[in-house]
């Protein structure tokens, strides 16, 4: 009858250490998915210049073979149908859920690399920084009228 109940317990034991490892398992492979491990990494020498996607308020990292964009304060990847943001362009990106998607970004077209014109203007890391805000409330670039026509540039964040 000792036997008997020993071996009960070992056995309920046993199913409950399997559930509980189970799911810490399963937890952990949540969080590697939604902190981005996944995501190619790509280092800048300096901070990178941008430049304007037309008709948008996003900036682009031109002339690298990674989507790396600026918009509203967030440095962001977009990498197989997700997106990642981090508060710097060297990284620490982390997965954006859908629901975090800006609008702008949602409604980027699907061409947008291939909408900019020859000679369009790069904008200094420093004054997109300093000027996003600013340049977005005041609709700088429609006022300009210069989107994709080369007109913007590093100048403007003297402006």
């Amino acid at each position: 009858m000792i036997k008997k109940m020993r071996k009960s317990c070992l056995l309920v034991f046993g199913a409950l250490l399997f559930v509980v490892t189970g799911a810490a398992t399963q937890s952990q492979a949540e969080v590697n998915v939604n902190i981005g491990v996944n995501l190619p990494a790509y280092t800048f020498a300096a901070p990178p210049h941008v430049v304007v996607i037309p008709g948008t308020y996003v900036y682009m990292v031109p002339d690298i073979d990674v989507d790396v964009l600026f918009f509203q304060g967030y440095w962001w990847r977009p990498y197989e149908g997700r997106w990642y943001r981090s508060r710097n362009y060297k990284g620490s990106w982390r997965y954006a859920a859908p629901s975090n998607i800006p609008r702008g970004l949602r409604e980027l077209p699907q061409d947008y690399r291939h909408r900019l014109s020859p000679g369009y203007g790069r904008i200094a890391h420093r004054d997109v920084q300093r000027n996003w805000k600013k340049w977005e409330k005041e609709k700088y670039w429609d006022r300009r009228g210069e989107q994709g026509r080369g007109g913007h540039g590093e100048k403007k964040g003297r402006d």
